[in-house]
């Protein structure tokens, strides 16, 4: 049975953060507004939650962090993945080296690989540490395990990462396995380089030889010569929460029924069976749009 929210929209994807710990400080993170628990969710925990999940037809789960792969478990968390339920992760790329092999050999589907600047000096700017290039070697890794498509996620800085646009579909141009996906700067902390983005899908409009419009999220993907792009507005964006088709899970154990809102968390830490379904009912319920 899948689950609706009172506003019709369905919920067929999962979002687990794994960890609220990373190895960047990326001068714009805001955690999703979660503070750092005592206790992450256990391998145990996390395999009830996707067991649940998948009863109620969710068939695509994302973990995230943090940074997911600090979890040395990681491998088995994937593993546990439900058969009929694709599974797919956000990572800054730093460990991808080290596991990309074995998270497809555990079932994994796909990557998405946050590179903010592939300048080192932007990059060192942007995260605290100069890895760009271990970062690139895990992103040929996650290519090399077929971990594709991979989309890089771009969180677009004014007057930091904003000329780098052009060099970016450069990278990717050819390389069909390969995606740029161009993100909104949210407003959860105080870095204040929000780029107009309106203006930048206009551009990008211009130069597309084929705009496709997603049908899950209702987002526009710009071919241009060789390289796709996709841009992701949640600021003030009704279509951006009409579409919303996800139920994420905090890494201290709480259903989070919107990316925008803090203040409606379901406690699921430590439930299981029929409890548990009937804690995912209530998060289900308590969604709506946060733009309307």
């Amino acid at each position: 049975m899948i689950l609706k929210d009172p506003f019709g929209r369905p919920v067929s994807n999962l979002r687990i953060s794994l960890t609220p710990r990373c190895n960047f400080r990326c001068i714009y993170c805001h955690r999703e507004g979660e503070l750092r628990p005592e206790t992450e969710l256990t391998k145990e925990e996390i395999a009830e939650i996707l067991r649940v999940s998948s009863k109620f037809g969710i068939r695509s789960v994302k973990f995230t962090g943090g940074e997911p792969l600090l979890r040395e478990d990681i491998v088995d968390i994937v593993r546990s993945v439900p058969a009929g339920m694709e599974s797919s992760m956000t990572t800054n790329g730093t460990l991808l080296a080290k596991y990309a092999q074995d998270l497809k050999d555990a079932g994994m589907k796909r990557v998405n690989v946050s590179i903010d600047s592939i300048n080192p000096e932007t990059f060192r700017k942007i995260t605290g540490f100069d890895q760009l290039g271990d970062v690139l070697e895990g992103m040929q890794a996650a290519l090399d395990a077929g971990l594709t498509p991979i989309k890089i996620n771009m969180v677009v800085l004014e007057g930091i990462n904003d000329h780098e646009i052009d060099d970016f579909l450069s990278y990717i141009r050819g390389n069909r396995n390969l995606v740029l996906q161009l993100i909104e700067l949210m407003d959860f902390n105080s870095c204040d380089h929000h780029s107009k983005l309106d203006g930048l899908e206009d551009s990008l409009a211009s130069r597309s030889k084929q705009i496709i419009t997603r049908r899950m999220h209702h987002r526009k993907k710009y071919c241009l010569d060789g390289a796709e792009v996709e841009v992701v507005r949640p600021r003030h964006n009704s279509e951006f929460c009409a579409f919303c088709n996800r139920l994420r899970v905090t890494s201290d154990g709480k259903l989070k029924p919107c990316l925008l809102r803090t203040d409606n968390h379901v406690d699921i830490r430590g439930k299981s069976g029929a409890e548990l379904e009937d804690l995912f009912r209530k998060a289900v319920a308590l969604r709506e749009p946060f733009y309307q």
